[in-house]
């Protein structure tokens, strides 16, 4: 089981998981986006060579078959951006997946941790251990002015992107997540669906992240994230108990409904089970449902994804055969 879905942290009912995600380049040659192959490989070797240590393993992403490499994006491994150039590409990641280095992505390098429930001081713990390791055996990219230097702007000085996955089903029913959303911008920070930019939320699921890294310290950073995310939490929590006293048996029959679902299917897409887990997860938050843990249900969001199926079974599958095949392993979960 991944190590950040198997623990429990803080604010684990509503808060799924913490992610430090740090972006550095190297001081010697152009960034991912104007190298040529020959230069990314030797990148990829000096930096493999820098993390050499018994918990990391190195892999080239052009020697890892398609199914595979998306299978590490819906576990949250390696990014989406990262399977886009697999000929200069790569990863490291330790033996319980909680950390992953991916390799000229859009930096030279992505340190990336992830821990479960809110725990956002200890991922970035883990990542600037990592990081000094990795700095004392690399010349990085950094200017006295600006901080770390990086292809994109917004990563400019501390290069840190702190983040949250959290659950906000009831938030969503009541109609008042953007508001929300409004809030948080105007604390600097941003909203993104479950994979990060440009993607879309899944089973109210979201994360939320600083969007700028220059000028404020990490301190500060982490500190802004924890706080708004308790903030919110709460708010998650207070609605969650509204709804269920102002309607007690629409809200059971939802989640039940859900369960049944879930239960019986013969064939479910991934779009119709992550929503109808969400149902479930909610039910477990509040204590509705007591045969399943909120941990066996967030790996079940990873596992019914499409390559995540694929890959388990070891074989290619057609929409349909998908379909199938997820109902069949959330009726054996169930």
């Amino acid at each position: 089981m991944i190590n950040w879905l198997k623990e429990t942290g803080e604010e684990r009912d509503i808060i799924v998981s913490s992610r430090v995600r740090l972006a550095r380049n190297l001081d010697s040659c152009f960034f991912p986006g104007r190298m040529e192959t020959t230069t990314a490989v030797k990148v990829y070797q000096n930096i493999s060579e820098a993390l050499e240590h018994k918990t990391f393993q190195s892999f080239r992403l052009k020697d890892i078959p398609e199914i595979e490499r998306n299978m590490l994006v819906e576990k949250h491994i390696i990014s989406p951006a990262l399977t886009l150039t697999p000929e200069l590409s790569g990863f490291a990641m330790n033996q319980n997946e909680s950390q992953s280095v991916l390799i000229n992505e859009e930096d030279h390098i992505r340190i990336q941790t992830l821990t479960s429930g809110l725990s956002l001081r200890e991922a970035w713990d883990q990542a600037d251990e990592l990081d000094d390791r990795l700095e004392s055996k690399l010349n990085y990219a950094f200017d006295e002015k600006v901080g770390y230097l990086t292809a994109c702007p917004t990563n400019l000085g501390t290069g840190l992107r702190a983040s949250v996955m959290i659950h906000l089903p009831a938030l969503e029913m009541t109609k008042e997540i953007n508001k929300v959303f409004m809030t948080i911008s105007q604390f600097g920070l941003a909203v993104r669906g479950v994979y990060g930019e440009g993607t879309k939320a899944l089973g109210s699921l979201y994360q939320i992240s600083n969007q700028s890294t220059l000028g404020d310290g990490e301190e500060i950073i982490i500190k802004k994230i924890e706080n708004l995310s308790r903030q919110i939490a709460s708010k998650e929590r207070e609605t969650r108990k509204r709804l269920i006293e102002r309607n007690t048996v629409l809200l059971e029959d939802k989640i039940f409904r859900a369960y049944g679902i879930l239960k019986h299917a013969r064939s479910i897409t991934a779009d119709e089970a992550v929503r109808l887990m969400s149902l479930i997860k909610l039910g477990v938050g509040l204590e509705l449902i007591t045969d399943c843990t909120m941990n066996e249900i967030d790996r079940l969001y990873v596992d019914i994804q499409p390559a995540s199926i694929q890959y388990l079974q070891r074989q290619e599958m057609d929409n349909m055969e998908r379909d199938v095949k997820r109902a069949e392993l959330l009726r054996n979960s169930f």
